[in-house]
């Protein structure tokens, strides 16, 4: 498959989707839209990926929208505008409802929607010294729509607040500490340390065991106690029927090592 806004390969057991825009700071257009629509339906069609790691070349992860694109975008009716608000909605939940974790490694400023895309990832590892997170639309008179939800699951209504309505940047350091990203590192260590999870996810936990619990945090959000309770015991007890449980289970029993 032809992709000329990014790249995909599978490494080991890992699909790796890189950005590769860095003379225009990996921003977003609809092509690479599209082309990271794919990649990402095509690496959970894949048996063989049990994770996804999304990366950026050059110096930034993403900034936000093409400066062409939002030019183009200026002059859009409301029905094309439509139609591409929704092609983005879909890749922001292709990415979350993926059935595998995703590892977002953000080298530089991840702003606007580039913000949004990281955001929509299960993990979040970045630069202690280069790394900058922002919803910056405010600036511009445009909105982060298609983030909020993800946004407000994943700091809390009264962060996302102040992060949406001010627009302000934060540093690595300061987007770790209000639960936004997932860990920090100096530069020199962010691959190294995206390979250590990568590593953990693929050799000590069951793929089946992570697309569950990925499925209950999509669906539970918004649902009663009673209906909450019931669709996660349906889920224990699928799960207990599973042959991965049942190796890990004996495995457990009989203390022996297990790698998946």
């Amino acid at each position: 498959m032809d992709y000329t806004r990014i790249s995909y390969k599978i490494d080991g057991r890992k699909g790796v989707i890189t950005l590769k825009r860095p003379d225009k700071r990996n921003a977003i257009d609809d092509v690479m839209v599209s082309e990271l629509t794919r990649a990402v339906a095509a690496a959970g069609r894949d048996p063989d990926v049990k994770a996804l790691l999304l990366q950026a070349a050059g110096p930034a992860f993403c900034a936000g929208a093409d400066l062409e694109y939002l030019s183009r975008m200026a002059k859009f009716d409301l029905e094309e505008n439509r139609m591409d608000s929704f092609r983005l909605a879909n890749l922001f939940r292709t990415i979350y409802e993926l059935r595998k974790p995703v590892v977002a490694v953000v080298n530089g400023p991840a702003l606007a929607g580039g913000c949004g895309l990281a955001s929509v990832c299960d993990f979040i590892i970045a630069s202690a010294e280069r790394a900058q997170f922002g919803y910056t639309e405010v600036h511009i008179g445009f909105v982060p729509a298609i983030v909020m939800f993800f946004l407000v699951k994943r700091v809390g209504e009264g962060r996302a607040r102040e992060l949406v309505l001010r627009g302000n940047v934060l540093s690595a350091a300061e987007a770790k500490e209000i639960g936004l990203i997932s860990m920090v590192v100096p530069e020199k260590d962010l691959q190294p340390a995206a390979e250590r999870l990568l590593e953990e996810l693929l050799t000590q936990n069951s793929l089946r065991s992570m697309s569950l619990c990925k499925e209950l945090l999509a669906k539970l959000h918004g649902m009663n106690l009673a209906d909450a309770l019931d669709f996660a015991a349906n889920i224990n007890a699928a799960a207990r029927m599973t042959s991965e449980c049942k190796q890990g289970v004996t495995a457990f029993l009989n203390k022996e090592p297990l790698q998946w």
